[in-house]
C-alpha cells in the first residue's frame, strides 16, 4: 500500500459527522483503509481516527487540509492531518539506566517502530558507547541546579537544529522545566514505575520488596508541568511473589518499563493517540 492520509479529530457529538467525513473522502475518490471512533457520553465528545489512500485521491496532499477545513468548522472540530510516509524524528534522553534505551534502539533498528533517531542526549557519559555502536550522535550535558536553565536552552536549540518533533525520556532522571515542556506539548513521553500501593522517593523497588507487594507495573505518559501526572498512554503490570528476590523484582520492573515505553512510543509515532483534557483516547 502506498502513502495514506490520517485524520484525527474530536468535536461535540452530533448526527452526521461520520457520514460527512466519509462523503468527503468518497467525493474525491479516496479509499478508506482504517476507521475507528469513540464517543465520550459524559462530555458528549466524539473522537475519530480515519485513514485513506492517497493514490488516486483527487486532492493533492498539500491542499487536503484546506479542502477539509469547511467540514471541520461546521462541526467545531479539533483536528490534525498527517501522512503515513512522514517519519517522526525522535530524540531520546537518558541518564544511566540502559534497558529502555536498548529496547527502543532494537525496535528502531528492526523497523518495529518506524521513526528516526537523530540524536541521544544525556546528563551522564555512561551510555555513550551504546550510541556509538548504533552510530547515533550522543550529546552529554551534566546538570546541576545552577546550570539547569542554560543546559535546557542548549538542549532545545540542539533539538531544533536536528528537527526533532518528539522527545522520549528513557529513564532520564531529571525533571524538565515548564519552559522546556511548552516547546513540545504532548510530544514528550516519559516512563515511570507504578506500584500498588505507590512507593515514592529513592529505591522504590527496595520499598516494594520490603512490603512484599504482589504486583508491580509501569506507566508511560505525556509530560506536563504536574510531575508524573500527564495524560496516560500505556500501563501494564507484572506479578511478583515471595519467591522473587530483590534482584528478580528489579529485573521484572525493567521488563515492564521497557515494554510500556516502547508501546507508547509506537502508538504515538503511528498517530494513534488523541489527548483530551488530561486523558488520552488510544486507537490501538
Amino acid at each position: 500500500m502506498g502513502p495514506t492520509a490520517i485524520l484525527l479529530l474530536s468535536c461535540p457529538d452530533q448526527k452526521g459527522i461520520v457520514a460527512e467525513i466519509a462523503s468527503f473522502i468518497y467525493q474525491y475518490d479516496g479509499n478508506i483503509v482504517h476507521s475507528d471512533q469513540h464517543t465520550d457520553f459524559e462530555t458528549n465528545t466524539f473522537f475519530m481516527r480515519i485513514e485513506w489512500e492517497l493514490t488516486g485521491f483527487r486532492i493533492s496532499r498539500e491542499k487536503i487540509a484546506q479542502a477539509f477545513s469547511f467540514i471541520a468548522d461546521k462541526f467545531q472540530m479539533q483536528w490534525r492531518l498527517v501522512f503515513s510516509d512522514e517519519v517522526p524524528r525522535v530524540a531520546i534522553m537518558v541518564s544511566k539506566f540502559d534497558h529502555c534505551l536498548y529496547d527502543l534502539l532494537l525496535k528502531w533498528q528492526s523497523k518495529e517502530i518506524r521513526m528516526e533517531i537523530p540524536l541521544i542526549v544525556s546528563n551522564h557519559e555512561d551510555l555513550r558507547p551504546v550510541a556509538e555502536y548504533y552510530k547515533i550522535p550522543y550529546f552529554c550535558f551534566p546538570v546541576t541546579p545552577e546550570t539547569k536553565k542554560s543546559v535546557e536552552e542548549k538542549e532545545i536549540a540542539l533539538f531544533q537544529e536536528y528537527k526533532v518533533d518528539t522527545v522520549v525520556l528513557a529513564r532520564y532522571m531529571q525533571v524538565l522545566s515548564s519552559e522546556f515542556i511548552a516547546v513540545y506539548p504532548h510530544r514528550i513521553i516519559n516512563i515511570h514505575h507504578s506500584f500498588l500501593p505507590a512507593f515514592v522517593g529513592a529505591k522504590p523497588y527496595h520499598q516494594a520488596y520490603a512490603r512484599g507487594v504482589k504486583l508491580i507495573g509501569a506507566t508511560s505518559h505525556y509530560v506536563t508541568e504536574e510531575l508524573d501526572n500527564g495524560p496516560i498512554i500505556v500501563q501494564d503490570v507484572i506479578n511478583v511473589s515471595h519467591r522473587d528476590s530483590l534482584s528478580d523484582m528489579i529485573n521484572k520492573g525493567k521488563e515492564v518499563e521497557k515494554r510500556v515505553l516502547s508501546r507508547a512510543v509506537k502508538l504515538h509515532v503511528e498517530n494513534k493517540v488523541l489527548v483530551f483534557h488530561n486523558k488520552t483516547v488510544v486507537f490501538d
